[in-house]
């Protein structure tokens, strides 16, 4: 055959050619049922029971990393050609949004009346000194510190003494202030079975040029995960209900709390503290691990006041990133 002649319509292709796949709506359908599973997560995460391994709020922890399911399935869709999952992955885009589009504008100017910084400084820190003056490089008036070791505690209170006049310790939690504090006391929010040593909370009134102001410092028990118990947080949501209950209790209506909850703001393990208090605004000032941040369990939350804008520090010594926040009182 003359290798210049074309195949007529019948013929069958040249070996090694393959047709060109086009674009179809029927490909892809596994795909665009994985992006509609991730935008109903996105937005309905309480629909997930939290059984034994707490699925539940391990999910609500690192949610907004459910968005990278998009560009996950974007690739196969692209791959496969196929309309139907790119129409699909509309879905969990307009889900991601929807919940954390707010975090992505640059932050304007707000109004405030306060700066205060929250650090899980670690009981590994080798160098509270320094820890205690990158604090106090963000101006803050209020600085709510958890995980302090009889160890520590002299380099903070010698670094801070100047700046902050006024301040308080409990067990492994403190708080140091420009502003005068009186009713200092304790919080008891440790969970059945642990011990009197375990001091992780502390209560007291700020008096500030704008009006006094309750201010909370805890640091909430760890949780764990593993492969068997799976996301292990009952301690800790058993000290949130505590802490809830303090929170209720509280007769001055302006309040603050700053600390280390080992839960972000979305976890249902927090809801009896976040559901008293407001949420910061939207922001992905992640806050653990210092080393690469996947989530912000170092919260600053109000009651009668607004967290008018929230952010991250620079690395310390510590395995948390601190966390500064403006408040308008």
């Amino acid at each position: 055959m003359d290798p210049d002649r074309k195949a007529g319509p019948g013929a069958p292709a040249a070996r090694g050619c393959r047709p060109r796949r086009h674009w179809g709506w029927r490909r892809g359908r596994v795909l665009a049922g994985l992006a509609a599973v991730a935008a109903w997560l996105l937005v309905f995460p309480r629909a997930v029971p939290d059984a034994p391994g707490r699925p539940g709020s391990l999910l609500e922890t690192f949610l907004p990393w459910l968005g990278l399911a998009v560009p996950l399935l974007l690739v196969p869709a692209l791959v496969r050609r196929s309309l139907t999952a790119l129409v699909a992955l509309a879905l969990p885009i307009a889900g991601w949004l929807g919940r954390f589009g707010g975090a992505l504008p640059p932050p304007g100017a707000a109004p405030y009346d306060l700066t205060v910084v929250q650090h899980n400084v670690s009981d590994e820190n080798p160098d509270p000194a320094g820890t205690a003056r990158a604090l106090m490089a963000a101006g803050p008036q209020l600085v709510a510190l958890e995980e302090l070791t009889p160890a520590a505690l002299p380099a903070y209170r010698a670094q801070f003494a100047a700046r902050y006049p006024h301040h308080a310790v409990h067990g492994t939690v403190g708080l140091w202030s420009a502003y005068p504090l009186r009713d200092v006391r304790p919080l008891d929010i440790a969970p059945a079975g642990f011990g009197a040593d375990w001091q992780r909370a502390l209560r007291a009134t700020a008096v500030t040029p704008h009006g006094e102001v309750a201010v909370l410092v805890a640091h909430l028990p760890s949780v764990r995960l593993g492969a068997a118990a799976g996301f292990g947080s009952g301690p800790r949501d058993e000290s949130a209900a505590l802490l809830g209950g303090a929170i209720a209790a509280e007769e001055r209506e302006a309040l603050i709390l700053l600390g280390d909850l080992n839960a972000t703001v979305d976890d249902r393990g927090l809801a009896p503290v976040a559901s008293r208090l407001r949420p910061p605004p939207p922001s992905f000032a992640l806050s653990w691990p210092a080393a690469f941040p996947l989530a912000r369990i170092d919260q600053v939350m109000t009651r009668s006041a607004d967290v008018t804008r929230l952010w991250t520090l620079p690395a310390t010594g510590s395995d948390h990133l601190p966390v500064g926040a403006h408040i308008r009182l």
